[in-house]
């Protein structure tokens, strides 16, 4: 005679989150870790700068922060404000926002960057969908809960 074991699966346990944590929050937790993330890329010799043509751009610290920011403040934001009307929009947008952040690593690889810098930027893009996702899952988890 044999017995079954049950066992159980661990689960992460996403906090519900209103509409301000949920966006302001995700924002404030992209720009510190991708500044970590490039902190890490210049130590491993990353310059961040991109050469096209005769213009010389650097891509950080001020890039890296701007560009976490204001595409995720923008897609969090209004993925918040329809969701006064539609709930189902929050999985919409973590799909979406999800896709576009890694869509986008394709013109990070396009650019002219060294390679250090090339990975860590690539990385950041990848960081930018568990931020995106948890966020969304947060306020989703907040709405149906009220």
């Amino acid at each position: 005679m044999s017995v079954a074991h049950a066992t159980t699966a661990s689960t992460i346990q996403i906090p519900a989150l209103n509409r301000p944590v949920a966006v302001l929050g995700a924002v404030a937790a992209a720009v510190l870790t991708n500044l970590v993330v490039w902190l890490i890329g210049a130590a491993a010799g990353g310059s961040f700068v991109v050469v096209d043509g005769t213009t010389t751009q650097d891509v950080a610290p001020g890039g890296v922060i701007v560009m976490s920011a204001v595409p995720l403040l923008i897609g969090l934001t209004v993925a918040a404000l329809l969701s006064y009307r539609w709930v189902g929009v929050l999985r919409v947008a973590e799909v979406v926002g999800s896709v576009l952040a890694l869509a986008t690593i394709a013109g990070t690889v396009a650019a002219a960057f060294d390679t250090a810098s090339t990975v860590a930027l690539s990385i950041m893009h990848v960081l930018l969908v568990p931020v995106i996702v948890v966020s969304m899952e947060g306020l989703r988890k907040h709405l149906i809960e009220r």
